[in-house]
């Protein structure tokens, strides 16, 4: 277990003090900040981040209740290393899920919502012309996923997939190194855009499952590259 870097910002902004902890600390292992393995010492990041222990500790629970932390027994909390089978497995779920929120999120939108997500698409495209980094590619992936269950609105559903894709999302960060990932997955989400804008529920969800499969397939065959290694002694 490695310690916990010493460059998180301490904390600023208004709102309850433990939802703006979580939301650091989560961007922090989102963004590779808190790489996996990394201790999260409670004194440490309460001193880092500039607040008392108690609102570091429930946000630390909350990180292991998401899957994005793993508590180590006589060892304390860790940032959750990435097990590649595990996401697999992950995905299978996600995929049929992230379908149901396009098939709904069809139902509901309406012209307004329809420009939100376009919006979301032109400014990935934004990025992907001026070559941002992996971070900033995967940030606009989870908003225009986000977006999409949003407009599904279905609380049960929202709550199902949050931790789901927070998990996933984690993982990007770690497995998404491929110089044409971004561009992939944007032309998918603008076949799921596009799908939707026809007012075809069947289509957006089968566009969207598209999606995640392609996703759900690559850690297939990573998962088969590891396997070998391992078999081999490499």
């Amino acid at each position: 277990m490695s310690p916990a870097p010493r460059h998180l910002t301490p904390l600023t902004g208004e709102g309850l003090l433990a939802d703006r902890t979580y939301a650091a600390l989560k961007s922090a292992v989102l963004d590779g900040t808190l790489p996996p393995g990394t201790g999260l010492s409670v004194p440490e990041l309460a001193r880092q981040l500039d607040v008392s222990r108690s609102p570091v500790r429930e946000a630390v629970q909350r990180l292991i209740h998401d899957g994005l932390a793993t508590h180590v027994p006589h060892r304390g909390a860790e940032v959750s290393r990435v097990d590649i089978e595990d996401l697999r497995q992950l995905y299978v779920v996600r995929e049929l899920l992230e379908g149901l929120a396009a098939r709904l999120a069809t139902e509901n939108l309406d012209a307004d919502g329809l420009e939100q997500l376009r919006a979301i698409l032109d400014e990935h495209e934004q990025a992907l012309a001026a070559d941002a980094d992996n971070a900033a590619h995967i940030e606009l992936d989870m908003r225009f996923h986000r977006a999409v269950r949003e407009f599904a609105d279905n609380p049960h559903l929202l709550a199902t997939l949050e931790p789901i894709t927070g998990r996933a999302h984690f993982a990007l960060h770690s497995l998404w190194r491929s110089d044409d990932a971004p561009r992939l997955a944007l032309d998918e989400h603008r076949a799921v855009v596009d799908a939707m804008a026809s007012g075809d529920p069947e289509m957006a969800e089968a566009a969207a499952r598209r999606h995640i499969a392609r996703l759900r397939i690559r850690l297939g065959q990573a998962t088969a590259r590891t396997t070998e290694r391992r078999r081999l002694g490499r």
